[in-house]
């Protein structure tokens, strides 16, 4: 039976949690009535109608608490991830995943929009892009940081920045440098350790100072890249990923074995991921001492519908030396927790239900919702413990 009394008294606690970030006590309390309608069972959940879901006339002082209220949204981010962590965290699968998911809108005004393509609707709109960290493991997985993407058509109009409330510091970040910034507060915080994992699509994988931010604090990674990536090999050649993977998987001339290996990398949309997998081995110079550096091949089981070869996917991987492939596959299968994540947070904690301009508003709804998208898979993993829902696979 679901323990209800249970659950509300563990959101009050989450809520009370972060009280001391708050300075007064009327964005306070309108802050914990925001978390709580995120929660409720509405259709849309935008300012007017979690307004009137706490039982305000209009949504002004709503929009108060977002844009100018005296709080810490940063710290409140800080105690979101820790909330997780705590609750999550697993040195044994515990895995971090950057990505970036897109929010729709219309008009010129809201901070960092512009036409540009989002994986949301896999293609060219007018949208924010928000890129995102997210902390994954046999648990459970939720979203612990967030920064706006900020264009240059943006950053290079600072009349344009000041009318949406961007300060003056803030210029212009890739998405990469977005995501180290994630990782750094993670690092920093003790979060991100050498026992962790980082995963992320060929975005940051095909980004060198990315990857050598992680190598140069040991923390292992598997990161997607582009089947025209040029390696090198430990003989010093250097080929395409595409062409090293003709040689990785070909057969062994003297004992028959195929290079590839079968492996399933937990339930999708459409049922099991399997997918043959294989390993080639690359060059580690600028790795720390003991580590091996790999490129990991994905390969469909199957041609897809319509088709005649097998898709192949590519993985740029370094760990210690001694990591074996099944380690590899489960890690590059971890990034898929993130696009649960969005999709729970959106559906679920109305992530993108927000009508707000300003960009501390647009970091204050999305941390205040990533807390209760948080609440969420704590309360999941919770009843998994007790025995009444399945635990989550980390990928």
């Amino acid at each position: 039976m679901a323990d209800l009394a249970g659950w509300v008294a563990a959101l009050d606690q989450v809520i009370a949690s972060i009280g001391p970030r708050f300075f007064r006590r009327e964005p306070r309390a309108r802050a914990g009535a925001y978390v709580r309608g995120l929660l409720a069972g509405l259709e849309r959940k935008n300012g007017w109608t979690l307004a009137e879901h706490a039982g305000a006339v209009s949504p002004d002082g709503t929009q108060r608490m977002l844009r100018t209220a005296d709080w810490d949204v940063d710290g409140v981010r800080d105690d979101v991830r820790d909330y997780v962590l705590d609750a999550l965290g697993d040195p044994v699968s515990g895995v971090f995943v950057v990505d970036e998911t897109g929010f729709i809108k219309k008009g010129t005004r809201s901070a960092g929009v512009q036409r540009q393509y989002t994986g949301t609707t896999g293609k060219i709109d007018n949208c924010q892009l928000g890129v995102f960290l997210t902390y994954a493991s046999s648990k459970g997985r939720a979203l612990i940081d967030r920064e706006l993407y900020l264009p240059t058509s943006w950053t290079e109009d600072r009349d344009r920045c000041a009318r949406a409330d961007v300060p003056d510091g803030v210029g212009f970040a890739t998405k990469p440098q977005l995501g180290l910034a994630m990782l750094a507060r993670a690092h920093a915080a003790g979060a991100l350790t050498p026992r962790s994992w980082v995963t992320a699509d060929e975005a940051y994988g095909q980004n060198p100072t990315f990857r050598t931010w992680l190598a140069e604090r040991q923390v292992p990674f598997v990161l997607a890249t582009r089947n025209d990536d040029v390696l090198t090999s430990p003989d010093g050649h250097r080929r395409q990923a595409k062409i090293l993977a003709t040689i990785a998987g070909a057969r062994d001339p003297d004992t028959g074995r195929s290079g590839w290996e079968r492996r399933q990398i937990g339930a999708g949309a459409h049922g099991e991921r399997i997918y043959d997998w294989t390993t080639v081995a690359l060059d580690p110079a600028g790795l720390p001492h003991g580590w091996g550096h790999w490129l990991l091949v994905r390969r469909q089981t199957e041609p897809g519908e319509g088709k005649t070869t097998r898709e192949l996917a590519f993985y740029r991987c370094a760990a210690p030396a001694a990591t074996p492939l099944r380690e590899l596959v489960r890690v590059a299968g971890a990034r898929w927790a993130i696009e649960e994540c969005f999709q729970t947070a959106k559906n679920e904690a109305g992530l993108d239900h927000y009508q707000v301009r300003s960009y501390r508003a647009w970091y204050a709804h999305i941390t205040l919702s990533m807390l209760a998208a948080a609440y969420l898979s704590v309360t999941r993993a919770h009843e998994a413990e007790k025995g009444d829902l399945q635990p989550s696979e980390p990928g």
